[in-house]
């Protein structure tokens, strides 16, 4: 019977989003390149898939970044300029607020700070606040495609997640490489324990982040799943870009294709790492199988971890009480594990 009314309520929720339209399917191999640089327009479907094993198995170098000096502190907005470069120049520069705790700890003690997709530009803003009351400072990171970050054309951040499935792998990587040099900027600024959290598909983001990120001493992740694939092709809130897929491509292959911007294949970089994994028992948009599943990879695995699950689903962890109830869990794991 609970299940029921948070469901309907998940749904009520999900419905008040405007803006959701089906895109076309496209490969989008014209967004992805080869080690050497080299693209892969117009390749064919079995390039792709070699494409994506090799990101997978050669991940520390799909995932490289380049060091950048080129960062602006202006009245608590940090930007500077992305490691990948996109035909949209908006989505180039890479803008972040933070939030300083000036306390002796909170000099010391960072958190890099992904919000969910689609999130506007007070998304987590709350959540910033809130770690500063834990005597840790906050760096919220715009990703890619969202507020000043899209075109004017684009009504969502469909960029970032869509029917387009080499577009969907580069912008993801692209996020990646954009907290990265975020942790990087924090580290120049004497932060010696630091941080990441991230929501839904921030979260996805976080672990991908501290998989290949040294600096990360520990990851909140809010919302889970062992594959990208899996929450697009099952979830309330990517409906529209399952459509968008039927008829063009199995669940199977797309899995695969997006491997690389998946958690499952990077679980066993998390030893050494501190990792807290949140689920919420009614969640349609990140379906409790698979979070389960994940949770269940980790157990197997013997890496450890800490796990919280919600009383709530995926929407309604955003409205009290269960937001408050998330954003305590998640600033007492940060304030203990840095």
């Amino acid at each position: 019977m609970l299940s029921h009314v948070f469901h309907r309520w998940e749904r009520r929720l999900a419905a008040a989003a405007k803006g959701r339209e089906v895109g076309p399917f496209e490969w989008g191999t014209d967004w992805l390149h080869t080690f050497g640089d080299q693209p892969l327009t117009d390749a064919g479907t079995e390039d792709f898939e070699r494409w994506a094993a090799a990101m997978v198995a050669e991940s520390d170098r799909y995932y490289a970044l380049e060091p950048c000096s080129d960062y602006e502190l202006h009245d608590g907005r940090l930007t500077f300029p992305s490691a990948v470069q996109t035909p949209h120049a908006e989505n180039n520069v890479v803008p972040a607020r933070f939030f300083p705790d000036r306390s002796p700890r909170g000099r010391k003690r960072a958190v890099l700070v992904l919000p969910q997709w689609n999130a506007d530009a007070e998304g987590h803003v709350g959540l910033c606040r809130l770690l500063n009351r834990f005597g840790l400072s906050a760096l919220r990171l715009t990703l890619p495609y969202h507020d000043e970050r899209r075109p004017a054309s684009l009504l969502r951040a469909d960029y970032i997640v869509s029917a387009n499935v080499g577009r969907t792998a580069q912008v993801c990587r692209q996020a990646v490489l954009d907290a990265r040099r975020a942790i990087a900027w924090l580290h120049s600024q004497g932060y010696e324990s630091i941080g990441i959290l991230g929501t839904s598909l921030g979260s996805c983001l976080s672990m991908l982040t501290a998989a290949h990120e040294p600096l990360v001493r520990a990851a909140a992740l809010n919302h889970i799943s062992p594959y990208f694939a899996d929450v697009v092709w099952e979830g309330l809130s990517t409906a529209h870009v399952r459509h968008g897929l039927n008829g063009h491509i199995e669940l199977e292959q797309l899995r695969r294709l997006w491997l690389p911007i998946s958690p499952f294949p990077y679980i066993e970089r998390m030893r050494g790492t501190r990792t807290l994994l949140v689920y919420a028992r009614y969640d349609l948009t990140f379906p409790v199988r698979l979070s389960k599943m994940f949770v269940d990879e980790f157990r197997r695995r013997g890496v450890a971890h800490e796990l919280h699950v919600l009383p709530c689903g995926h929407y309604s962890t955003g409205v009290t009480p269960f937001k408050w109830m998330d954003g305590l869990v998640l600033c007492r794991f940060l304030n203990r594990n840095l």
